[in-house]
């Protein structure tokens, strides 16, 4: 069959998606080169924020019309919606054009599952939770039969044991599970040989990756392994818990050159009772030391974060804690979310839940407070000469090129001919912007 993948949400489900294509590759199906030619489409859905549920589920409704047209083609939902308590009846009932719903435990059963319900009409639903050899496995072994180009991504452990208030990850991807240090490596072998210059590695929570393993293995030495992996230049990772940003993976990072000098660690909010009340794990205070400690190893490290406005009881008090906070530490980006309720966590029955308009007027005062932050610290980089590894042409003018430093910051410069996606370039930065810099190539 010809198939399309139509994939909302984060980079695990994306990653989740190119792992897929592979499966229905090595099970001898062909990528369409669109909806409209495709026999099978595969919708791999989010339920973390309101906005990808509903956006997933609007395309969802859009395909009864697909279906009608031929109905021989094949509809599949898999991802945290499919695996989230309700949907696959809600699919079931409302969405009568939809023949398989697999949660995020059953993505290696995707084929087989096409072929029983190609041969049957029988709508098939998996949202079983497993956490066998088989589960933990899937299909990541396929991940270099994909054409990757010079970046990939490489999934290192599945859910999460945090249980922040406000978040449904561990109730659709589960406790948390890695994979093993070879299998990892062998990947990274696999994809660098197929010209991946740079691996993000991905996970939930990357701090907690290995707890669950023998002999001490931790995230530390899952990095010292991947870094000796040769025509490998860069790695990065996502994402990290700051309470889990430990002495020992600082120091390790710093022996490791080509482990990216960006830390991106979600703060979520400015207020020590917030915080208490997300269930984070931390406090203000740990966090400062954890900036602290980052700084004086990395000097010009970037460090980007996350944060939530609009928490359930957030109060203008608490609200102005964390505007001062953001202020304190000046981070080089901050990405914004407007607090976003979801059925079964403790958040979503909490009580003052915050308006919507109260929720838009704190962002825009938020952004007012990074913004200017993020161009100061882009205008110290003027007069200096980055490392940038070449992305492409850039989107917005087809005689320039852009590209990433070390430290994950867009750069804008002219098209050079010779250069080619995962190329390294030196170049020195003459402007910057609030979200990117603009440079020649020295």
């Amino acid at each position: 069959m010809r198939f399309y993948i139509q994939t909302f949400g984060c980079q695990m489900n994306e990653n989740d998606s190119r792992l897929i294509a592979g499966l229905l590759r090595s099970a001898g199906h062909q990528p369409a080169e669109g909806l409209a030619d495709a026999d099978l489409v595969v919708v791999n859905t989010c339920c973390v924020r309101e906005n990808a549920e509903n956006r997933a589920l609007g395309f969802l409704g859009s395909l009864k019309h697909w279906k009608e047209e031929l109905p021989g083609r094949i509809i599949a939902v898999m991802g945290c919606m499919a695996q989230k308590s309700g949907t696959a009846e809600l699919l079931q009932k409302s969405y009568r054009h939809i023949g398989i719903v697999i949660g995020t435990f059953a993505g290696a059963k995707l084929p087989r599952y096409v072929e029983e319900y190609a041969a049957s009409g029988e709508r098939i639903i998996d949202t079983e939770e497993r956490y066998g050899e088989e589960e933990l496995k899937r299909c990541e072994v396929l991940a270099p039969t994909i054409e990757s180009g010079y970046r990939a991504q490489v999934n290192i452990n599945y859910g999460c044991n945090n249980f922040c208030s406000y978040c449904i990850v561990p109730y659709v991807r589960g406790r948390e599970r890695s994979r093993s240090v070879s299998e990892i490596v062998d990947e990274v072998n696999a994809l660098t040989a197929n010209g991946v210059r740079e691996i993000q590695l991905l996970g939930q929570n990357v701090n907690s990756y290995g707890r669950e393993l023998e002999n001490g293995i931790d995230f530390a030495y899952l990095l010292q392994q991947v870094s000796k992996v040769e025509g490998l230049e860069r790695i990065r990772y996502m994402t990290s818990h700051p309470r889990d940003f430990d002495q020992r993976l600082a120091e390790t990072i710093a022996r490791l050159p080509k482990v990216c000098r960006h830390f991106h660690l979600p703060l979520q909010s400015g207020c020590d009772r917030l915080l208490t009340q997300m269930n984070r794990g931390y406090q203000t205070a740990q966090y400062r030391l954890l900036l602290q400690q980052i700084r004086r190893l990395f000097p010009q490290a970037t460090i980007t974060t996350d944060l939530i406005v609009g928490f359930p009881g957030e109060t203008e008090k608490d609200f102005q804690e964390t505007l001062d906070f953001v202020c304190e530490c000046r981070f080089d980006a901050a990405y914004t979310f407007l607090y976003s309720r979801r059925p079964g966590t403790p958040a979503a029955d909490m009580p003052e839940q915050v308006s919507d308009a109260v929720k838009k007027e704190r962002l825009q005062r938020l952004m007012a407070i990074q913004d200017p932050i993020s161009l100061a610290l882009n205008e110290q980089l003027v007069g200096r000469t980055l490392s940038v590894m070449v992305e492409g042409i850039s989107k917005q003018n087809n005689s320039m090129m852009s590209g990433r430093t070390d430290g994950n910051k867009i750069v804008i410069f002219p098209l050079q001919k010779s250069a080619r996606p995962g190329d390294l370039l030196d170049i020195e930065i003459r402007t910057a912007h609030t979200w990117n810099l603009y440079g020649e190539p020295v």
